[in-house]
């Protein structure tokens, strides 16, 4: 459990970890890892990583409202998701946010 001061009220305030934050959490199983050197495992990774950086470099959000984007991902959705599809999460959910594109 975390607590942070409120500086208006002087008061400690507890805040709530996201799914993504398993700091000190255990029961998660093994680690597991391979002896990957490249850098994306299907096309469509790729593609995702090109559409970020295309719409990043434009301003059209920030990587802070990227980042917040993946870690307001439901638990179950954020566990069942590999780390590319967090992505395409996010860029859709800003997209959508933005007016850029309707919803999906």
């Amino acid at each position: 459990m975390r607590w942070l001061e409120d500086t208006r009220s002087r008061r400690k305030v507890h805040l709530m970890a996201r799914v993504h934050d398993v700091g000190a959490a255990s029961g998660f199983g093994p680690l597991e890892t391979t002896d990957d050197r490249e850098p994306f495992h299907h096309e469509w990774e790729a593609r995702v990583f090109a559409i970020n950086s295309t719409l990043l470099r434009s301003k059209l959000y920030t990587l802070d409202e990227f980042r917040d984007a993946i870690e307001r991902m439901s638990p179950e959705a954020y566990r069942n998701s590999s780390y590319y599809e967090r992505w395409l999460h996010a860029i859709e959910t800003l997209l959508v946010q933005k007016g850029v594109i309707d919803g999906v």
